[in-house]
């Protein structure tokens, strides 16, 4: 935001900076900037909501605020410790008239719905709109080949490049209303009976070759089911048994659960060279993916599911905007979450015949 060729630094000629230099006006361990002027920028990181606090502004600018990590939780988080929303808000009380200015890809978070519902009921919200294509001038060939052709038609297309807020996909097994009220923070989730972590292996790492699901899921003493974590990503075979393997000690599972459809023992075999102890049970699909979510979804919509507010946001946009009729790629992070639910959930222990 500050550097480089689109950064706020650009904007300015020497002897408006504080010193004369980028070198006397500029700390970029302390995250401050100065002008001859006696401006005073402050830079802050949403990793560090508390951060914010103590400090006070006449304006923000804020950076793909979808994707901070309280984005989700709205303005007060469940643990009474504020959001960086709800922290940065307490300080813009300089002037008469603090403005904020947001800049993001619109995915459906609470946070981001609630600021458009103000700016149909209460109008101190104003939007502003733009998509990639309006800048084509200014990318590069290979960025319209690689990222603006590839994706465009497609739901994350709309969402990422055209920037529409889609709620969700018609004919999404998952809504958003299913899973705004069961997040959690890390720090409530319960003593777990068991750890899976739940993998559906891509057979290739090329470009547009499909993610490797890796998921973590829980089940507590109390009952409910807990998605832990997801490190789902483009690997070579080698590449996601050490994140699979990574997410199995952090969260110290019990088992690896892996779809063996298209890699069948090489899959084992793969895990087996980054952990030759660990319990691993094969699955094969013989149903189609709809079939299989259906009773996943049904926990869901039973209130027995709960997500842990970390790093599932990709996961949750999947989830909310696959479905059979779209005609996009195999949803590989929601294939592996239902395996690992399947497994904890609807799975007899007398049955787990294939696990070493």
């Amino acid at each position: 935001m500050l550097e480089g060729g689109s950064g706020i630094l650009s904007l300015f000629k020497p002897h408006e900076l504080l010193g004369g230099s980028q070198d006397t006006a500029y700390n970029r361990t302390s995250g401050e900037l100065w002008l001859e002027n006696g401006s005073q920028f402050n830079v802050y990181t949403a990793e560090s909501p508390n951060g914010l606090r103590g400090h006070e502004h006449h304006a923000c600018w804020c950076d793909e605020l979808a994707a901070w990590k309280d984005a989700s939780i709205g303005e007060v988080d469940t643990e009474g410790q504020g959001t960086t929303w709800s922290n940065l808000t307490m300080t813009m009380r300089l002037g008469k008239k603090s403005r904020t200015v947001i800049a993001t890809t619109p995915r459906p978070v609470a946070l981001l719905k609630d600021l458009v519902k103000r700016a149909k009921e209460r109008g101190d919200v104003h939007i502003t709109k733009g998509k990639t294509t309006d800048n084509l001038q200014n990318l590069s060939a290979n960025f319209k080949a690689a990222v603006v052709d590839a994706y465009a038609g497609t739901t994350i297309g709309r969402q990422e490049l055209d920037g529409e807020l889609l709620e969700e996909t018609k004919g999404a097994l998952w809504t958003w209303k299913h899973l705004e009220p069961i997040r959690v923070q890390a720090s409530k989730v319960p003593d777990l009976r068991r750890i899976v972590i739940a993998i559906d292996p891509a057979i290739s790492a090329t470009k547009g070759s499909d993610l490797t699901g890796i998921v973590a899921v829980g089940i507590g003493y109390d009952g409910l089911l807990y998605v832990l974590d997801d490190a789902s990503g483009v690997y070579t075979p080698g590449e996601w048994a050490l994140e699979a393997n990574a997410l199995y000690e952090k969260h110290e599972a019990d088992c690896f659960v892996a779809e063996v459809n298209q890699g069948g023992d090489m899959v084992e075999n793969t895990m087996r060279q980054v952990n030759k102890t660990a319990r691993y049970k094969a699955v094969r699909a013989s149903r189609g993916k709809v079939l299989r979510a259906e009773p996943i979804v049904a926990l869901y919509e039973q209130a027995r599911v709960r997500h842990v507010t970390e790093n599932l946001r990709e996961l949750e946009n999947q989830m909310t905007s696959w479905s059979a009729g779209t005609g996009e790629k195999s949803p590989d992070r929601v294939d592996a979450l239902v395996w690992g639910i399947t497994e904890l959930a609807l799975t007899k222990e007398k049955r787990v015949s294939n696990v070493y």
